[in-house]
């Protein structure tokens, strides 16, 4: 059967949300076993630098290699691409369970982002090879929702199977190997003639249209991190330094995150620019209320807040780009897409570093500071049309 006959169903779907998780392991699995890889290489030089690196560089690769990903997948294929980086995702992932030198531990957390950098690139284009129009969209609202759960679900097991041996998570990447097979078999390489127009060889890469939407899309991933890297801080402030109590924080965002991926559908009917007026309305609103929280049940209502506009951001975000592009070009719209989401995630903390100069006592005003630019980015979004109008006659319409 060839790739024009076939039809993606729920098999391809369920592979293409799962596999677009594993990236969000490589972000938080290690956040709760931090302190004990600390503690483990408190003798090595450098280890208060290269520990909290191991957690964050997968990230930063991801951001800086993305771009290359979507050429290669636009180039050389994107199923081939995806199974090379399941294969390298699991090495580098289980490498951490033997190695004893710290930097060796940083370097193949580098590599596990090499290869996120093609897991999550592969898997946003084939949903927009495989899907169009409202199921297209649906998936990605659905891919935000998966994302979202599994990050809390992640955390959750990283603690869990941290607890008496902080190396005892690393055994998570062998999902690699479990997925490697499945999307071999269920997962097919696309041809531009059953999913578009075939581009003709002089198609440019719309560069003008796709630029302003990767800048919102750093400023996303800025967002996306304010809660979940600041929350703990602010509540220390509060007095509140349970872990259950922090933890509780942390599901009432992610549920605010779910709640407005679900309704990226609900709200079809709007305008893009339209939505991303509300999603970044949103977001602001709710980091105002949280530098204004008074106690834990005021914080807990503002991250909810907050994550609702998070969650209808990124789908909003991603179909745009999407809409603004051919077969051909999708692999590199994509992969700018991830690296613009995943350097904006890297440069959150750095961000709010420079707005309270590293005091925590400043996090209220400097997460204030965040939601009124926030706010202001809201009314902005409105002036996104006027920037495609002289490619109105190359690019697809904006709605």
């Amino acid at each position: 059967m060839t790739s024009t006959e076939r039809q993606a169903g729920l098999p391809q779907s369920l592979l293409l949300l799962l596999g677009s998780c594993l990236p969000v392991l490589g972000a938080v699995l290690l956040a709760p076993v931090l302190p004990r890889m600390q503690a483990h290489f408190a003798d090595t030089p450098g280890a208060e630098v290269l520990v909290p690196i191991s957690l964050t560089i997968p990230a930063l690769v991801i951001a800086l290699l993305a771009p290359f990903a979507g050429v290669i997948a636009d180039r050389l294929g994107r199923k081939p691409l995806l199974l090379a980086s399941m294969l390298l995702y699991a090495a580098c992932g289980l490498l951490p369970l033997w190695l004893d030198s710290l930097a060796g531990i940083v370097a193949s957390r580098a590599g596990l982002g090499l290869a996120e950098a093609g897991i999550m690139t592969c898997c946003t284009t084939l949903m927009g090879d495989y899907y169009q129009g409202a199921r297209r969209e649906r998936l990605f609202a659905l891919q935000m929702v998966a994302t979202s759960l599994s990050a809390a679900v992640f955390i959750a097991l990283g603690g869990a199977l941290g607890q008496d041996d902080w190396r005892v998570p690393f055994v998570l990447y062998a999902s690699g190997l479990l997925f490697l097979p499945l999307m071999a078999a269920l997962l097919w390489e696309p041809q531009a003639g059953s999913v578009d127009v075939q581009p003709s060889n002089t198609e440019r890469f719309p560069w003008s249209a796709l630029l302003p939407l990767y800048g919102l899309t750093v400023l996303a991933g800025i967002s996306l991190f304010i809660v979940p890297v600041q929350a703990g801080f602010l509540l220390t402030l509060l007095h509140v330094d349970s872990p259950q109590q922090i933890g509780m924080t942390m599901g009432a965002n992610q549920l605010g995150v779910l709640a407005g991926a679900l309704s990226f559908r609900l709200l079809g009917g709007l305008r893009r620019q339209n939505l991303l007026l509300i999603a970044f309305a949103t977001a602001g609103a709710g980091g105002l209320l949280m530098a204004e929280a008074g106690n834990h049940a005021l914080v807990i209502i503002a991250v909810l807040v907050n994550g609702l506009g998070i969650g209808l951001m990124l789908p909003t975000l991603i179909t745009w780009v999407m809409s603004q592009v051919s077969f051909a070009q999708r692999g590199r719209a994509t992969g700018g897409f991830t690296a613009a989401l995943f350097a904006g995630e890297f440069i959150s903390p750095l961000v709010v570093l420079g707005l309270n100069g590293g005091a925590v006592s400043e996090l209220p005003s400097a997460l204030a500071l965040v939601a009124i630019a926030q706010l202001v980015l809201a009314v902005a979004c409105l002036a996104l049309p006027w920037l495609f109008r002289p490619l109105a006659s190359t690019a697809p319409s904006i709605s």
